[in-house]
């Protein structure tokens, strides 16, 4: 499962051996327990990626075999490709930006993008230096 955080300024994404029905179930049980307002319903999230990062073009081979009900690419421009997964998105219910992101897709596709999106933080974080 992928599980992508969002906050106010960014967000942070993981790859989690996990099933995602376990884990929106064990969200749920801690929303009740704490008394917490918990808001699931199926959603869309995106991020890019740059177009040049090594990779890219297995992703989008991979995208057409296997996971297209999951994953969607875009060209936004000629620098980077945007990512868009189905999934659920959970959060207190209110409209602010925060909140987390699930999806389930192939093990290997996971951990797969996974990789690439740690790749091009990499590159952006040696890039801001």
């Amino acid at each position: 499962m992928l599980k992508l955080t969002y906050t106010e300024s960014s967000f942070y994404m993981e790859c989690l051996a996990q099933s995602l029905e376990e884990w929106v179930a064990q969200r749920v049980i801690l929303a009740l327990r704490v008394g917490q307002c918990l808001c699931v319903e199926p959603s869309t999230a995106s991020f890019l990626l740059p177009v040049d990062l090594p990779g890219v073009e297995v992703l989008k081979a991979a995208v057409t075999r296997e996971d297209s009900e999951t994953i969607d690419l875009c060209s936004c421009d000629s620098d980077y490709i945007e990512v868009s997964l189905r999934g659920s998105w959970l959060s207190d219910g209110s409209e602010d930006a925060d909140g987390v992101f699930v999806s389930k897709m192939s093990d290997r596709s996971e951990f797969f993008l996974h990789k690439l999106w740690q790749q091009a933080q990499q590159r952006a974080s040696v890039m801001s230096e």
